[in-house]
């Protein structure tokens, strides 16, 4: 599985996401933001790539099927509500990361 992790400025959610499930879950990792301003924008790229395309909330949802409305026709996006409220790697954050994905990693 090809999990593509999204929020805003892939700055804290969706690095620590892409990081925590890199190694140990059997899937392949990557993140990107909605935001121009992020360390790595959403392309089309990202999106053929994913199987899964996991967004913090539901904004990201929306910025992307509005920017991507063909690329993600056949694409299964979930959104995990997961607010910006937590730096990188906080150990709330991996806790509630790991509890919001296990339906998705058996």
């Amino acid at each position: 599985m090809n999990a593509l992790f999204i929020c805003s400025r892939n700055q804290w959610r969706s690095p620590s996401a892409e990081r925590i499930f890199a190694v140990g879950y059997g899937i392949s990792t990557r993140s990107a933001g909605t935001s121009k301003h992020a360390k790595h924008t959403i392309s089309a790229k990202d999106i053929a790539w994913a199987d899964y395309i996991f967004v913090m909330e539901q904004k990201h949802k929306q910025n992307i099927k509005e920017k991507f409305p063909n690329q993600l026709q056949h694409k299964k996006v979930i959104v995990l509500d997961i607010p910006d409220d937590y730096p990188y790697m906080d150990e709330e954050l991996i806790e509630i990361l790991k509890q919001v994905m296990q339906p998705y990693l058996d």
